[in-house]
């Protein structure tokens, strides 16, 4: 660990770079688009927010006990298929640039990692048996050249040493590329079928972690969790960098 600290703050000062969020100084490269400074003011959870147990939705205001935690809910969410959707934060600050990176480069900071990890570990993600990208229709991918959602199964399932599976859940109809404008019920139809299981035997009572880089109204990750569950699979658990607006 300190060899790593020493050669991280050497390429520091060999290839300074600037943080993408203040301007300033990144400290160490560990960080990655943002300083340590930036890392902190963006809303991280660390387990003790009050949130809606099954899609993750913070609820301003409202203080429980750990003991309802699991009992909390928005309603929202009831129709949605997976088990538990849960995000490293907010979309903002250090995630937002962190997630605007990752769509160009397939590379995630060791403390993006670090978080991922520590969010996949709490309950009930942590019943995970596999780790699963959120799959690109393959002209997507062609256009960019990787999935940025692979990039995080894999990083996170050599640090959580689980099995990574790129190839059984697939995306056999595109939809349009920009959905920003789109209201709740439009992005499930935009996703509604969108997505298939090319080999139900490997996924057949495994619990898995699903994972992207946004969770916004979740409509796409209810799309591949109904596909799963169709074909055998025990639970569907969602793992986001960050958790936007919907």
């Amino acid at each position: 660990m300190l060899l790593t600290r020493v050669y991280d703050a050497l390429l520091t000062v060999a290839y300074p770079q600037s943080c993408l969020v203040c301007g300033g100084s990144v400290e160490e490269r560990r960080f990655g688009v943002a300083c340590q400074a930036c890392w902190e003011a963006t809303q991280v959870f660390d387990a003790v927010e009050t949130i809606c147990w099954k899609c993750g939705a913070l609820s301003p205001g409202i203080e429980v006990t750990p003991d309802v935690r699991r009992e909390v809910r928005c309603r929202r969410c009831d129709a949605q298929s997976f088990a538990a959707a849960r995000a490293v934060g907010l979309y903002e600050g250090a995630l937002r640039e962190s997630v605007l990176r990752l769509k160009r480069q397939p590379h995630l900071s060791s403390h993006l990692i670090d978080l991922l990890a520590a969010a996949a570990q709490r309950e009930p993600l942590n019943t995970a048996t596999r780790i699963m990208p959120v799959p690109l229709h393959d002209q997507r991918t062609r256009e960019r050249g990787f999935n940025q959602a692979t990039a995080i199964a894999e990083a996170l399932a050599k640090r959580l040493k689980i099995p990574v599976d790129a190839a059984s859940l697939e995306r056999v109809r595109g939809s349009e590329k920009y959905r920003a404008g789109l209201d709740p019920k439009a992005r499930r139809d935009s996703v509604a079928g969108a997505f298939a299981v090319r080999h139900p035997r490997l996924v057949d009572t495994e619990n898995i972690l699903l994972v992207d880089d946004v969770f916004t109204t979740g409509a796409t990750v209810n799309a591949c969790a109904e596909a799963l569950l169709a074909s055998g699979t025990g639970n569907v658990f969602v793992l986001t960098i960050a958790r936007g607006k919907s």
